[in-house]
């Protein structure tokens, strides 16, 4: 069964004889048979024999054998397994916990595919290995090195990658249907048409490479297929699919949400909070966005987030800081009717003019005393005026595409 590398290729095999030997024992063996589980017990032994020998010889180690020690010895690289070449393996729950695969081939010749479901691989290096169209279900793979790997039209379907090293990996049409991906890296892995239904990709390192990331599949296997190119948003856009109060919640931000931008100085925080509490009393879902405090966040890029999801936008132009950078970046892009409002004896910034010529859904700005005057105001002055924009903007999306013809002019 095992196409022994130290025999047909001595210098592609660069692990351990001994190693290899015990490995093979455990292949040898006949699965869903007592002997399989004999062989199984030993290898466990034999394994955390050398792994916890592996521990006891590292400089400075001396005294008595510790808890952390033990834990260590789980996860110590001392099975080396480098280069080797297994045929038709059928290796469920096997104890592979820091073995070194580097480079390690799992053929095929008379089974259709490797199995490993349900291998305990934490912190295993797999650097370079091809598993592809192997079966690696619940395989536990928690901070694994699987830098380059070819799992290929693999089943990872519940398995454990959190923490793993996926760099440069070849995981086309492989399925991560409820995968642990949290804070795995996935700079260049290639996951185009991977099944991704339920999987957790909080954290994980991403590049800019969309073309890396096509046709994911965020529906089950017995749903009609729906692709995204976007794993961290795949979650999201199923639960749209599939949820009607995350439908509602969206919807209704949508038509109650109001952006408020503005400073929180003391003499400004006043009136914001003025406009947030009338606007909540009107039943809408005001979104204060203070430039003062600090964001980890580009600023423009939650400012345009917010701005998408709301009805219309209110902007204090008041001796502003950021609001100019972030207006002009979010006002050309989104038909949102925007309220400019300014304390009287202030002036707008320079470039504010040119937004309120180009842009016919930017309203005259509404100069104002204080904050309870602008509260009195705020169905007529404010509300008012930006519903009856909103409503001219979309009469203006929905009308119809109007053509000339060169032949009405020929007789000019």
């Amino acid at each position: 069964m095992l196409d022994l590398p130290t025999l047909t290729d001595p210098h592609r095999f660069q692990g351990n004889p001994a190693d290899l030997e015990a490995f093979e024992a455990l292949l040898a063996s006949p699965i869903r048979h007592e002997q399989r589980e004999s062989a199984l017990a030993a290898w466990s032994e034999y394994k955390l024999r050398k792994q916890a020998l592996f521990v006891r010889q590292q400089p400075g180690k001396q005294g008595l054998w510790t808890k952390g020690d033990y834990i260590r010895s789980l996860t110590a690289p001392a099975i080396d397994l480098r280069g080797a070449t297994f045929i038709d393996v059928c290796l469920g729950y096997a104890d592979l916990r820091g073995a070194r695969l580097d480079g390690v081939t799992f053929a095929t010749q008379n089974r259709q595919w490797t199995s490993l479901k349900g291998a305990r691989l934490q912190s295993a290096s797999l650097r370079g290995a091809c598993i592809s169209g192997a079966r690696l279900m619940e395989a536990d793979l928690r901070g694994a090195d699987l830098t380059g790997i070819d799992l290929q039209d693999a089943d990872l379907s519940g398995a454990n990658l959190a923490g793993a090293r996926l760099q440069d990996a070849r995981l086309q049409g492989s399925n991560l249907s409820r995968a642990n991906l949290v804070g795995a890296d996935l700079r260049g892995a290639n996951l185009c048409g991977c099944r991704v239904y339920g999987v957790s990709a909080w954290d994980v390192q991403i590049d800019d490479n969309d073309a890396l990331r096509r046709d994911l599949i965020v529906t089950p296997g017995d749903q009609a297929e729906v692709a995204v190119d976007n794993i961290e948003v795949a979650q999201f856009v199923y639960l749209l699919l599939t949820n009607p109060k995350i439908r509602g919640v969206i919807d209704t931000v949508c038509k109650k949400g109001v952006l408020i931008l503005g400073r929180f100085t003391a003499e400004r925080k006043a009136v914001l909070d003025a406009l947030r509490d009338g606007l909540r009393q009107r039943g809408y879902v005001p979104m204060i966005f203070d430039f003062d405090k600090p964001e980890q966040r580009d600023l423009t890029e939650t400012v345009k987030t917010l701005a998408g999801l709301s009805r219309f936008i209110i902007a204090d132009i008041t001796n502003p800081r950021s609001s100019p950078l972030e207006l002009q970046a979010t006002v050309p892009d989104y038909m949102v009717p925007l309220v400019p409002i300014i304390a009287e004896r202030e002036e707008p910034f320079p470039m504010f003019k040119d937004l309120w010529i180009k842009y016919n859904w930017v309203l005259d700005p509404l100069e104002y005393p204080d904050g309870q005057t602008l509260l009195k105001v705020l169905d007529a002055a404010i509300i008012a005026p930006a519903l009856k924009k909103h409503a001219e903007l979309l009469a203006a999306k929905a009308q119809e595409l109007r053509t000339r013809k060169a032949s009405d002019y020929a007789g000019e």
